[in-house]
């Protein structure tokens, strides 16, 4: 049927004639039986003919400026038709290069007829409005009165006053007010923890404000917050006997001398510095402090830290507003404990996921690490510097993202496209700053290259290193990541890592060029256009680097390793320069170990600490086995060995040895002396018996001959002997 591809409907428009869209060109490269047919005014004088599509089960429209407008003509006629949006003018339509853009345009195409992925398990949140606001006085209580009147949704409001900077208490109690220093928050939208000190000696939560401290104190020191101001306060402690049996004074109470004023002080602080500690639980948070009180650069959901910024204190509390009820979010990662390479028998390995996590969301715990589904953001740092694969990222997964790459990579070469270039960018800044680009590209500037092809993603630092070499063997020249919010020194440096990572093994295979890089660019207002000049320069002036001469078949798998297996093999068999063996930087996840054979005892406690079955023993021979292309260089084989006789190597080795089992050490057996039977090494049964000879507990032979046994031997021994001494048949303290 005219204009349908994979079961889709697709309705293309060149928006006025100012783009060249060739149907015919299209509808071959997308294996349509006829010519796409394109419209020139679709969403106005045209807009008929999409009503006549609304009967098709999927329709595809190629333009997403007036989404809005087709979704509410297909709402109005009640139809059931399955929409989706694709932007082909500013990522194609709009440049210099137009008259070159069929090849990508078609792969925009083809790609958003893909079916959608699977969905992901989502994690629940349950917000009642109770609703915590943190700062100095004046300016908390004045949101606490704005907010509390239920004029911007129905909030539950306190205030937690960390700093007299003015303002007073409102005559009616309307909401709780408490005051405190040293403030700690932790938690999410819904279960948020807060506990402070109480620091000042009125305790707000029982004083009744009648006005008799403030009338008896003769320096002034008490105002109508209803704290006592310590650089004032001489201390005669008059109030005291005016509050009476109210007993809202107690000057016993924290740490209150004169000098400790809480004017100007820090909201944050020792946190043990008094046993005064009041904690409460709230769903939202505004802290207005100067500096934030969570300091992560990705802050959870439910808490908003605005600054002093008038306007943007505004806009925070807008938002805190419309999170009650409830909600739900992507759990975004996947976590397989069995193969995580964090922890072995008490001794450490890799960190490498909590120390990227821009949230705080995973901790360790033990041999394992934890995440708190509810405080990840979903940047999927986590999953791109995992060596081992432990931690996946879900939205979307990589063999989804796989399919998607090799789809727009596939589909623009068969249309004729040479040289392509992937261009990943967030779905918030990114997109907003690619489309500028292509927007903005009249008098005189050039849009985007028709070889740049954007993919959108969640969060580009879910770009791992089999995602890199994956798309490398689908046929991209090159893989460009526009930081856009993923601005974290954090995150850029866990990106540039893998790309160097990637990038050495491809040009030490002799493929040239530089096929990975970061785009850093602000783009937190792609309203100035010297964002938006700034990334069309890096993309005009990237030269095309060398990819294979052969496309890879082969899928992207969710098992990290095999991925990476699958590309290596690619690019190894068709490498310009093939070698055996690409030198690596420290922090690579591939390389060797070297056994020291004159330390190692072959005591194999690093077979057991191995996550990744690199370290074998043998079942018939006292033999240390290694296979190099399992091994993450995780670093818990040096960590767990008694005798420090394990070093890492980081290396790529290509040849077939690689995958096959190498002997890296070997020992004498020894037999048991009972037997017959082999259970262990001569060397450390020697060793063990070198030690123990004077041991008070085996003086006599037989013991000593026991050491020289198998386990059930040595049970059988122990029952048969009528003269087996006892530990009670020793001297107390021998």
């Amino acid at each position: 049927m005219k204009d349908r591809i994979n079961n889709n409907t697709i309705k293309l428009c060149n928006c006025n004639a100012t783009m060249a869209l060739d149907g015919a060109a299209l509808g071959k490269a997308l294996g349509s039986a006829a010519p796409l047919e394109v419209h020139t005014a679709l969403c106005r004088k045209q807009a008929g003919a999409f009503q006549q599509s609304l009967s098709d089960p999927d329709v595809v429209v190629a333009c997403t400026q007036e989404a809005g407008l087709f979704s509410e003509i297909a709402e109005d006629a009640q139809s059931d038709v399955k929409l989706r949006f694709v932007n082909i003018r500013e990522a194609a339509g709009r440049s210099t290069e137009r008259d070159k853009a069929t090849p990508k345009i078609a792969a925009l195409l083809a790609a958003a007829v893909l079916p959608e992925p699977e969905p992901v398990p989502s994690v629940d949140y349950k917000s009642a409005g109770q609703l915590l606001i943190i700062g100095p006085s004046a300016v908390s209580l004045d949101w606490a009165k704005r907010l509390s009147d239920g004029s911007v949704g129905q909030l539950d409001v306190s205030v937690l006053m960390t700093r007299r900077e003015g303002g007073e208490l409102p005559a009616e109690r309307d909401f709780p007010v408490w005051s405190g220093k040293s403030v700690s928050v932790s938690g999410y939208l819904g279960a948020f923890d807060v506990e402070w000190s109480q620091a000042n000696p009125i305790d707000l939560d029982v004083c009744t404000r009648c006005n008799a401290c403030i009338e008896a104190c003769p320096e002034g020191a008490i105002d109508f917050l209803y704290q006592i101001d310590a650089d004032r306060c001489k201390n005669h402690r008059k109030c005291v006997d005016a509050c009476g049996k109210i007993g809202a004074i107690d000057f016993d109470r924290g740490n209150f001398d004169r000098g400790d004023s809480d004017r100007g002080n820090s909201d944050r602080g020792d946190s043990d510095r008094d046993d005064n500690r009041q904690s409460e639980h709230f769903d939202l948070v505004l802290d207005l402090s100067a500096e934030p009180l969570i300091r992560v650069p990705d802050l959870p959901q439910g808490y908003v830290a605005p600054g002093n910024d008038p306007l943007e204190q505004a806009l925070a509390a807008a938002r805190l507003a419309q999170l009650v009820g409830e909600f739900e979010k992507p759990r975004f990662t996947r976590y397989k404990e069995r193969i995580c390479a964090h922890g072995r028998s008490g001794r450490s390995g890799c960190n490498r996921c909590i120390e990227v996590c821009s949230t705080g969301a995973i901790r360790s715990d033990g041999e394992r690490v934890v995440v708190d589904a509810h405080v990840c953001a979903g940047c999927g740092g986590c999953a791109t510097v995992c060596p081992s694969g432990a931690m996946s990222y879900e939205y979307a997964r990589v063999p989804d993202m796989g399919l998607r790459l090799k789809t727009l990579l596939s589909t623009y070469r068969e249309a004729g496209g040479e040289q392509a270039c992937l261009l990943f960018h967030d779905l918030e800044e990114g997109s907003a700053l690619v489309n500028a680009v292509g927007r903005h590209a009249v008098r005189g500037r050039l849009g985007l290259p028709a070889r740049v092809i954007p993919v959108a993603t969640f969060h580009a630092a879910s770009i791992g290193i089999d995602t890199l070499l994956g798309a490398i063997c689908y046929g991209a020249s090159q893989v460009m990541i526009v930081s856009g919010s993923c601005n974290s020194d954090t995150y850029l440096s866990a990106l540039e890592a893998q790309m160097f990572v990637a990038q050495t093994i491809l040009n030490g295979l002799g493929y040239a060029g530089e096929h990975f890089k970061v785009l850093r660019v602000d783009a937190s207002n792609v309203l100035r256009t010297d964002e938006s000049i700034a990334l069309e320069s890096m993309l005009w002036n990237v030269e095309p680097a060398v990819t294979v001469a052969e496309t890879a078949s082969f899928h992207l798998a969710a098992e990290k390793r095999t991925s990476l297996d699958l590309a290596i093999d690619h690019l190894a068999r068709l490498a310009p320069a093939p070698v055996d063996e690409i030198a690596l930087s420290a922090g690579a996840p591939f390389g060797a170990l070297i056994v020291d054979r004159d330390k190692c005892t072959m005591c194999m406690a690093c077979v057991g600490a191995c996550p990744a079955s690199a370290l074998q023993d043998a079942a018939e021979t006292p033999q240390l086995r290694f296979i190099e292309r399992n091994c993450v260089q995780c670093g818990l084989c040096v960590n767990t060995c008694p005798e420090e006789a394990i070093k890492l190597q980081p290396r790529l080795l290509l040849t077939a040895q690689a995958k096959t089992p190498l002997v890296v050490n070997e020992a004498e057996p020894f037999d048991c002396v009972r037997c017959g039977k082999p259970f262990g090494t001569k060397r450390m049964v020697d060793n063990m018996l070198s030690k123990l000879d004077q041991h008070s507990m085996f003086t006599g032979g037989e013991a000593l001959k026991r050491l020289q046994m198998c386990a059930e031997c040595r049970v059988v021994d122990m029952v048969e002997s009528n003269d087996e001494r006892s530990i009670f048949d020793y001297a107390k303290g021998k």
